[in-house]
Protein backbone atom coordinates (compact mmCIF):
# COMPACT_ATOMS: atom_id res chain seq x y z
CA UNK A 1 0.00 0.00 0.00
CA UNK A 2 1.49 3.40 -0.98
CA UNK A 3 2.55 5.84 1.73
CA UNK A 4 1.05 9.32 1.92
CA UNK A 5 3.75 11.41 0.22
CA UNK A 6 2.88 10.16 -3.26
CA UNK A 7 2.25 13.79 -4.27
CA UNK A 8 5.97 14.61 -4.16
CA UNK A 9 6.81 13.87 -7.80
CA UNK A 10 3.82 15.75 -9.20
CA UNK A 11 4.46 18.84 -7.06
CA UNK A 12 8.06 19.02 -8.29
CA UNK A 13 7.08 18.41 -11.91
CA UNK A 14 4.41 21.11 -11.71
CA UNK A 15 7.12 23.51 -10.52
CA UNK A 16 9.01 22.88 -13.77
CA UNK A 17 11.73 20.78 -12.17
CA UNK A 18 13.50 17.70 -13.49
CA UNK A 19 12.28 14.57 -11.72
CA UNK A 20 13.49 10.96 -11.81
CA UNK A 21 11.10 8.66 -9.94
CA UNK A 22 12.89 5.62 -8.51
CA UNK A 23 11.21 2.21 -8.87
CA UNK A 24 8.94 1.41 -5.93
CA UNK A 25 9.27 4.82 -4.28
CA UNK A 26 5.55 5.11 -3.48
CA UNK A 27 5.81 2.05 -1.22
CA UNK A 28 9.22 2.81 0.29
CA UNK A 29 9.67 4.10 3.83
CA UNK A 30 10.28 3.20 7.47
CA UNK A 31 6.54 3.49 8.04
CA UNK A 32 4.03 6.29 7.55
CA UNK A 33 4.90 9.93 8.16
CA UNK A 34 2.88 12.23 10.40
CA UNK A 35 1.67 15.74 9.56
CA UNK A 36 4.37 17.34 7.41
CA UNK A 37 5.49 20.67 8.86
CA UNK A 38 8.55 21.47 6.79
CA UNK A 39 11.71 20.43 4.95
CA UNK A 40 15.19 19.61 6.25
CA UNK A 41 18.04 20.28 3.80
CA UNK A 42 21.09 18.02 3.77
CA UNK A 43 24.14 17.32 1.67
CA UNK A 44 25.36 13.77 1.06
CA UNK A 45 29.09 14.12 1.86
CA UNK A 46 29.46 11.59 -0.96
CA UNK A 47 31.87 11.23 -3.90
CA UNK A 48 33.15 14.25 -5.79
CA UNK A 49 32.33 12.90 -9.25
CA UNK A 50 29.02 11.97 -10.82
CA UNK A 51 25.56 13.47 -10.81
CA UNK A 52 23.96 11.46 -7.98
CA UNK A 53 26.53 8.83 -6.90
CA UNK A 54 24.99 8.62 -3.41
CA UNK A 55 21.59 7.49 -4.70
CA UNK A 56 22.03 3.83 -3.74
CA UNK A 57 23.04 4.79 -0.19
CA UNK A 58 20.03 7.10 0.13
CA UNK A 59 17.72 4.28 -0.94
CA UNK A 60 19.30 1.39 0.94
CA UNK A 61 21.06 3.04 3.87
CA UNK A 62 24.44 2.41 5.48
CA UNK A 63 25.67 -0.33 7.83
CA UNK A 64 24.95 1.97 10.78
CA UNK A 65 21.63 3.40 9.52
CA UNK A 66 18.84 1.69 7.61
CA UNK A 67 17.43 3.31 4.49
CA UNK A 68 15.78 5.14 3.04
CA UNK A 69 17.77 8.12 4.27
CA UNK A 70 15.59 10.81 2.70
CA UNK A 71 12.52 11.17 0.53
CA UNK A 72 14.43 13.05 -2.15
CA UNK A 73 17.91 13.15 -3.60
CA UNK A 74 19.08 16.16 -5.60
CA UNK A 75 21.67 15.64 -8.30
CA UNK A 76 24.32 18.12 -9.30
CA UNK A 77 22.40 18.86 -12.51
CA UNK A 78 19.24 19.83 -10.60
CA UNK A 79 17.36 16.55 -11.01
CA UNK A 80 15.22 15.46 -8.07
CA UNK A 81 15.41 11.70 -7.51
CA UNK A 82 12.20 10.65 -5.77
CA UNK A 83 13.16 7.88 -3.36
CA UNK A 84 10.40 7.37 -0.79
CA UNK A 85 6.84 8.36 0.09
CA UNK A 86 7.11 7.23 3.70
CA UNK A 87 9.16 8.08 6.77
CA UNK A 88 12.95 8.21 6.32
CA UNK A 89 15.97 8.17 8.63
CA UNK A 90 17.30 11.64 7.86
CA UNK A 91 16.83 13.88 10.88
CA UNK A 92 18.12 12.35 14.10
CA UNK A 93 17.87 14.21 17.39
CA UNK A 94 17.03 17.88 17.03
CA UNK A 95 14.46 20.66 17.02
CA UNK A 96 13.24 23.32 14.60
CA UNK A 97 10.52 25.81 15.45
CA UNK A 98 9.36 23.58 18.30
CA UNK A 99 9.18 20.36 16.26
CA UNK A 100 11.50 17.59 17.43
CA UNK A 101 10.16 14.57 15.50
CA UNK A 102 12.20 15.28 12.41
CA UNK A 103 11.68 11.97 10.63
CA UNK A 104 7.94 12.15 11.23
CA UNK A 105 7.23 15.82 10.51
CA UNK A 106 9.85 16.85 7.94
CA UNK A 107 10.65 15.83 4.38
CA UNK A 108 14.37 15.25 3.89
CA UNK A 109 16.32 16.29 0.80
CA UNK A 110 19.85 14.90 0.36
CA UNK A 111 21.68 17.04 -2.20
CA UNK A 112 24.83 15.62 -3.80
CA UNK A 113 27.83 17.54 -2.47
CA UNK A 114 30.99 16.50 -0.71
CA UNK A 115 30.70 19.24 1.90
CA UNK A 116 34.29 20.29 1.21
CA UNK A 117 35.24 23.94 0.85
CA UNK A 118 36.70 23.32 -2.62
CA UNK A 119 33.52 21.65 -3.93
CA UNK A 120 31.26 24.56 -4.96
CA UNK A 121 27.53 24.10 -5.42
CA UNK A 122 26.48 24.24 -9.11
CA UNK A 123 24.11 27.13 -9.79
CA UNK A 124 21.60 24.83 -11.48
CA UNK A 125 21.55 22.59 -8.41
CA UNK A 126 21.04 25.45 -5.97
CA UNK A 127 18.26 26.90 -8.13
CA UNK A 128 16.48 23.54 -8.20
CA UNK A 129 17.00 23.17 -4.43
CA UNK A 130 15.27 26.50 -3.76
CA UNK A 131 12.43 25.85 -6.20
CA UNK A 132 11.84 22.33 -4.94
CA UNK A 133 11.67 23.46 -1.33
CA UNK A 134 9.36 26.33 -2.30
CA UNK A 135 7.01 23.95 -4.13
CA UNK A 136 6.85 21.58 -1.16
CA UNK A 137 6.24 24.37 1.34
CA UNK A 138 3.43 25.78 -0.80
CA UNK A 139 1.89 22.31 -0.98
CA UNK A 140 1.88 21.93 2.81
CA UNK A 141 0.88 25.59 3.33
CA UNK A 142 3.95 26.52 5.32
CA UNK A 143 6.18 29.55 4.95
CA UNK A 144 9.91 29.68 4.32
CA UNK A 145 10.90 29.51 7.99
CA UNK A 146 9.81 25.87 7.95
CA UNK A 147 12.82 25.03 5.81
CA UNK A 148 15.95 24.40 7.87
CA UNK A 149 19.39 22.98 7.38
CA UNK A 150 20.34 19.80 9.17
CA UNK A 151 23.01 21.90 10.90
CA UNK A 152 20.23 24.10 12.33
CA UNK A 153 17.95 21.24 13.35
CA UNK A 154 20.46 18.81 14.88
CA UNK A 155 21.17 18.83 18.60
CA UNK A 156 23.51 19.46 20.23
CA UNK A 157 24.25 22.41 17.95
CA UNK A 158 27.39 21.78 15.94
CA UNK A 159 26.70 18.06 15.63
CA UNK A 160 25.98 18.48 11.91
CA UNK A 161 27.39 20.91 9.35
CA UNK A 162 25.16 20.30 6.36
CA UNK A 163 24.34 21.90 4.08
CA UNK A 164 27.34 24.20 3.68
CA UNK A 165 25.47 27.15 2.15
CA UNK A 166 23.96 30.04 4.13
CA UNK A 167 20.50 28.99 5.32
CA UNK A 168 19.01 32.45 6.10
CA UNK A 169 19.90 33.57 2.56
CA UNK A 170 18.51 30.32 1.17
CA UNK A 171 15.21 30.92 3.00
CA UNK A 172 15.02 34.47 1.62
CA UNK A 173 15.35 33.10 -1.89
CA UNK A 174 12.75 30.40 -1.20
CA UNK A 175 10.38 33.06 0.09
CA UNK A 176 10.88 35.10 -3.10
CA UNK A 177 9.99 32.08 -5.22
CA UNK A 178 6.89 31.42 -3.12
CA UNK A 179 5.88 35.09 -3.47
CA UNK A 180 6.30 34.99 -7.25
CA UNK A 181 9.05 37.61 -7.32
CA UNK A 182 11.88 35.30 -8.47
CA UNK A 183 12.60 34.55 -12.16
CA UNK A 184 10.70 31.60 -13.60
CA UNK A 185 12.66 28.33 -14.01
CA UNK A 186 13.65 27.06 -17.42
CA UNK A 187 11.54 24.14 -18.61
CA UNK A 188 11.98 21.38 -21.16
CA UNK A 189 10.94 22.74 -24.60
CA UNK A 190 7.64 21.39 -25.93
CA UNK A 191 9.26 20.40 -29.24
CA UNK A 192 12.79 19.96 -30.57
CA UNK A 193 14.33 21.67 -33.61
CA UNK A 194 12.75 19.06 -35.88
CA UNK A 195 9.29 19.59 -34.43
CA UNK A 196 9.22 16.34 -32.48
CA UNK A 197 7.20 16.73 -29.27
CA UNK A 198 8.57 16.17 -25.79
CA UNK A 199 7.11 12.84 -24.62
CA UNK A 200 6.70 11.32 -21.19
CA UNK A 201 4.69 8.62 -19.43
CA UNK A 202 1.11 8.55 -20.69
CA UNK A 203 1.93 9.54 -24.27
CA UNK A 204 0.75 7.29 -27.11
CA UNK A 205 1.32 6.91 -30.84
CA UNK A 206 3.86 6.01 -33.49
CA UNK A 207 6.61 8.16 -32.01
CA UNK A 208 6.32 6.22 -28.77
CA UNK A 209 6.68 2.97 -30.72
CA UNK A 210 9.79 4.43 -32.37
CA UNK A 211 11.25 5.23 -28.96
CA UNK A 212 10.41 1.78 -27.61
CA UNK A 213 12.26 0.13 -30.51
CA UNK A 214 15.33 2.25 -29.74
CA UNK A 215 15.35 1.37 -26.02
CA UNK A 216 14.51 -2.33 -26.52
CA UNK A 217 10.97 -2.34 -25.14
CA UNK A 218 8.00 -4.03 -26.82
CA UNK A 219 6.57 -1.50 -29.29
CA UNK A 220 3.06 -1.07 -27.90
CA UNK A 221 2.78 2.63 -28.70
CA UNK A 222 1.99 3.38 -25.04
CA UNK A 223 4.58 5.23 -22.94
CA UNK A 224 4.18 3.09 -19.82
CA UNK A 225 6.29 2.48 -16.74
CA UNK A 226 8.52 -0.08 -18.46
CA UNK A 227 9.21 2.38 -21.26
CA UNK A 228 10.02 5.13 -18.78
CA UNK A 229 12.47 2.86 -16.93
CA UNK A 230 14.15 1.89 -20.21
CA UNK A 231 14.39 5.55 -21.25
CA UNK A 232 16.02 6.40 -17.92
CA UNK A 233 18.58 3.66 -18.44
CA UNK A 234 19.26 4.89 -21.97
CA UNK A 235 19.78 8.39 -20.60
CA UNK A 236 22.18 7.16 -17.91
CA UNK A 237 24.14 5.21 -20.52
CA UNK A 238 24.45 8.31 -22.70
CA UNK A 239 25.33 10.85 -20.01
CA UNK A 240 21.90 12.52 -20.01
CA UNK A 241 19.64 13.56 -17.16
CA UNK A 242 17.78 10.32 -16.23
CA UNK A 243 14.34 11.89 -15.99
CA UNK A 244 12.52 9.43 -18.25
CA UNK A 245 11.34 12.28 -20.50
CA UNK A 246 12.07 12.44 -24.23
CA UNK A 247 13.08 16.05 -24.77
CA UNK A 248 15.40 17.59 -27.40
CA UNK A 249 18.63 16.17 -26.00
CA UNK A 250 17.26 12.65 -25.64
CA UNK A 251 15.72 12.81 -29.14
CA UNK A 252 19.15 13.75 -30.51
CA UNK A 253 20.82 10.84 -28.73
CA UNK A 254 18.14 8.39 -29.87
CA UNK A 255 18.63 9.53 -33.44
CA UNK A 256 22.25 8.37 -33.51
CA UNK A 257 21.82 5.31 -31.26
Amino acid sequence: MPFSLTWLARVLLDAGLKVAEQPGWQNRGRGEVGPIKGVICHHTAGPRNGNMPSLNVIINGRPDLAGPLSQLGLGRDGTFFVVAAGRCNHAGVGNWQGFSAGNTNFIGIEAENTGLANDPWPAVQLDAYRRGVAAILKKIRANAIMCCGHKEYALPLGRKDDPTFDMPEFRQQVAAIMAGTAPAPSVIPAVDASGRPTLRRGATGDLVSEIQAKVNVAASGVFDGATEAAVRQFQRDHGLVPDGIIGPRTWASLEIA
